[in-house]
């Protein structure tokens, strides 16, 4: 694989892993969305919610699901050569936001703005390079999210999305630098995240080129 990558090739040709890519966000910004998090844990604490963990808040790009040791690789394949011609850039989190909108609460996010258009971008160049590497194409219309919690029983669900909405969050930027593939391992308290490649962007990215 491209990029600082864990070997694959161990695991068995019968093991199987949850991955998707990622984005990583500054420790800053991460610590900003905890603030928030644990406002709502303080306010609603009867509500019955899986929170995301300070290290494991990211920005999702595409979730592939289960893969063998060599889709894994052609994954880290195409983010290597989604980041070629993309320039780092700055995000804006904002505005919250729960799923579905009508109906019981699952999910609370903030919404993510992309103001410089480069998030959309890469985005794109992602899908194209799974496209060319046999991954399935999604034709779904992006709409950059955090993920803050999944809400497991009804208990307070209709509270804490309230409550979410009413607490004034205040925007903030994070710089992305690096697209990652990520594997998912679930277990009873709840997910762990372990990179298994790193595609840097590039400082600056010559247009004419």
């Amino acid at each position: 694989m491209t990029g600082n990558t864990r070997d694959t090739h161990q695991t068995g040709s019968q093991e199987r892993w949850r991955v998707f890519c990622a984005l990583e966000l500054t420790s800053s910004a991460r610590t900003r969305l905890m603030e928030h998090i644990n406002r709502l844990r303080q306010t609603v604490p009867n509500a019955a919610a899986s929170w995301s963990r300070e290290q494991n808040l990211h920005l999702t790009l595409k979730f592939l699901g289960e893969l063998a040791p060599p889709g894994v690789r052609k994954l880290s394949d195409a983010a290597a050569a989604a980041v070629t011609k993309v320039s780092s850039f700055q995000i804006s989190i904002e505005e919250p936001g729960v799923f579905p909108k009508r109906g019981k609460p699952r999910v609370l996010w903030l919404r993510v703005k992309d103001e410089t258009g480069m998030l959309s971008k890469l985005q794109l160049r992602l899908k194209e390079a799974c496209a060319r590497e046999g991954f399935a194409r999604e034709d779904r219309p992006f709409h950059p999210h955090l993920t803050l919690a999944r809400l497991r029983k009804p208990q307070g669900a209709h509270t804490l999305a309230e409550t979410h909405h009413q607490l004034i969050f205040e925007p903030v930027k994070a710089e992305i630098r690096e697209l990652l593939v990520i594997r998912s391992e679930l277990n009873r308290d709840g997910s762990k995240y372990t990179v298994i490649s790193r595609h840097a962007l590039a400082a600056q990215v010559d247009e004419s080129v």
